[in-house]
């Protein structure tokens, strides 16, 4: 229930509509009222707000998760990237939250009972992890934040120059947050668990001077003062934090105009983006403007490689995308709220929305060349440790400071996408290949594959069928070597067959023989002729055992033999041991195709799947030389193979 208090300073009525509010500043002295018991005490004059151009004012009503809010309070910080409010919200259950409004990004928490140990504020690190309830968090930010001021009506002390240090913590659970706050003591903090929100869904009254609700990032224009050399320029989006002159390159402070880099070397070196300052395109279904450029370059061996980012507004939407350039490709990336689960190792692979993500490149990203607006303090020379993933055409890459680490997702682009979503004139052509560069022969090169592997199966199945063997005759003869030849009984052929003669020698032991043969028409005498060797050797000896080599038995073929009857004649030509007489059993098979033409057909048609594998080899080579990791990657279940090259580790 609400309470009335006299300012003791200027008489005015000061509420305190919050059970837990403690501390309210006058609206109209600014006296800082402290209520301990019902007792009102004056701490003196707070200090004042620094101007913002936030829509937010103390009395705006709004709604959350179907429940009404008050705006009774605010804390308003400083912090490295600028300033930063934490409203104070009263829900009509006598709830309290908290409305954090950074940099054109909102977000709600509420105060929970910390259980357990945390650690202290000075262990923490960006990437530190921490397990809260049955979740595990990865500290995404660290600030040393001081008080600016505070007004309405608050549940703790506060007053200009206080300090504030915190850390928020994220997982890889959507986009919930934890926020662990030191103000109070370094060693034990307050914990906030929360979630970012939609600024224009939470049905908005009061806003501070009846302004809209904000549709997209967009706002009237603001006109700063280059301070150091006098230009003219526009602010013109929600949340920027640093703006670029495009005429000296300075980089001064979006709220206050002051200069925060003065040695950017825009004006002597001059860098032309390729997607102008100021210009719109619909890109994969969002209208984007082009607001801020940034040249960034890394260096290996000795030698600098730049690429190129583009901060973009969406037009009609809430929020930013980015456009990265390098040699002339190009990827659409977004800033992840749900950050990936961190490897245990920098080069392990990362899982990410069920996705296997491999480790590319580790590097430290130096910025070179900024002009424009954008949502985060930039400087020439800023340096971070930047790590890319890769699972083309997707490409994760963290982003680490001491104090901040970030995570964003990129998609590659087609160049010639670019082109036709900002209608430009020329745009460079791809030179070489890209780490998230999808390789288009991979979907042809499965396809061609499956259908090799179907058609060769159809091919085994025909083939099989047609090669099916039918017995037409089967005898047995006895040969002797230099004696008259054997003739053996007639058999009818009712069309044309290939005929498969084999020839047995079940009693044949360490020795060989030689048979001519000829298949003779009766009909007209057509002699088909051949001749068949069989040989069979077998021992035992103390260090191999038993052996063998050879075979008692041979297969010759006959092909395209016309109908008729026909007869066998067989003569012994040769022998180990020509004395004595050799057994055969002899079996006349009809079959319809040979097996030689599958193969030759199978190694036909096998070489356009080596080809297409051949170059999708190539274009993984191409891509892995430019890597952390040079050669060719393949993955099966859980194991890794790797070629290497040009004296990669293995």
């Amino acid at each position: 229930m609400a309470k009335a208090a006299q300012c003791p300073s200027c008489g005015a009525s000061v509420t305190f509509r919050s059970g837990v509010s403690i501390l309210a500043v006058c609206e109209y002295c600014r006296a800082t009222l402290l209520n301990v018991d019902g007792k009102i005490e004056n701490l003196g004059k707070m200090a004042e707000l620094a101007q913002d151009r936030s829509r937010l004012q103390i009395g705006a009503q709004g709604v959350y998760r179907q429940k009404i809010f008050t705006v009774v309070g605010r804390i308003q910080l400083q912090y490295e990237q600028g300033l930063w409010n934490e409203w104070f919200l009263l829900f009509d259950d006598q709830r309290t939250g908290w409305l954090s409004e950074a940099a054109g990004t909102f977000s709600i928490s509420f105060q929970r009972a910390l259980t357990g140990s945390a650690p202290a504020f000075s262990e923490l690190s960006s990437g530190y992890r921490l397990r809260l309830g049955n979740a595990e968090w990865t500290v995404t930010n660290i600030e040393r934040a001081t008080c600016v001021a505070g007004e309405g009506e608050l549940p703790f002390r506060v007053g200009g120059g206080y300090p504030a240090p915190v850390a928020d913590l994220r997982s890889n659970a959507g986009n919930a947050f934890v926020t662990l706050d030191y103000s109070e003591d370094e060693k034990t903090p307050l914990l906030f668990i929360g979630e970012t929100i939609d600024f224009s869904g939470l049905k908005w009254r009061n806003l501070r001077e009846d302004d809209p609700i904000p549709t997209g990032p967009k706002l009237r224009a603001k006109a700063l003062l280059c301070k150091k050399c006098g230009a003219t320029f526009e602010l013109r989006h929600e949340g920027i934090v640093s703006i670029a002159c495009a005429h000296c390159g300075s980089i001064s402070d979006a709220e206050t105009g002051r200069l925060i880099d003065e040695i950017n070397l825009a004006g002597s070196r001059k860098v032309i983006p390729l997607l102008p300052i100021g210009c719109t395109g619909v890109l994969r279904g969002d209208k984007l403007e082009v607001i801020g450029f940034m040249q960034r370059y890394m260096v290996s061996e000795g030698q600098r490689y730049y690429w190129r980012e583009y901060l973009l507004a969406r037009v009609g939407s809430p929020g930013y995308r980015f456009l990265v350039e390098y040699d002339g490709h190009w990827s659409v990336a977004d800033a992840l709220e749900a950050i990936p689960k961190t490897p245990d190792t920098e080069t392990s692979h990362l899982n990410y929305q069920g996705q296997s993500f491999r480790h590319f490149q580790s590097y430290k990203g130096v910025v070179d060349y900024v002009i424009g607006e954008f949502t985060w303090l930039v400087k020439t020379k800023d340096t971070v440790k930047l790590v890319d993933y890769v699972a083309p055409p997707f490409m994760l890459t963290l982003e680490r400071t001491d104090n901040e680490i970030s995570w964003s997702l990129a998609e590659y682009v087609p160049f010639q996408e670019i082109f036709s979503a900002f209608k430009l004139k020329s745009l460079p052509t791809p030179v070489g290949v890209y780490a998230n560069q999808p390789n288009l022969l991979k979907k042809k090169l499965q396809t061609i594959w499956k259908c090799f592997i179907l058609f060769i199966s159809l091919a085994f199945a025909v083939q099989f069928t047609l090669s099916s063997n039918k017995i037409i005759a089967q005898n047995t003869a006895t040969i002797f070597v230099g004696s008259d030849a054997v003739l053996l009984p007639p058999f009818n052929l009712n069309k044309k067959t290939n005929l498969a003669l084999k020839s047995t020698a079940k009693e044949l032991d360490n020795g060989w023989f030689e048979v001519g043969l000829a298949f003779i028409r009766e009909s007209d005498g057509e002699v088909r002729y051949g001749s068949t060797e069989i040989s069979y050797y077998s021992g035992w000896d103390s260090e191999d055992g038993y052996w063998s080599e050879g075979s008692r038995s041979r297969t010759l073929s006959f092909q395209n033999v016309p109908p008729g009857t026909w007869r066998l004649m067989l003569e012994g030509i040769e022998s180990s041991e020509k004395s004595v007489p050799k057994v055969l059993s002899l079996e006349i098979t009809g079959y319809r195709a040979l097996w030689g033409n599958f193969w030759i057909l199978f190694f036909g048609l096998f070489i356009w799947p080596v080809i297409l594998l051949f170059k999708f080899t190539s274009f993984e080579v191409a891509r892995w030389k430019e890597s952390d990791h040079p050669g060719l990657l393949f993955e099966s279940e859980n194991k890794l193979f790797s070629i290497r090259f040009n004296g990669g580790d293995d």
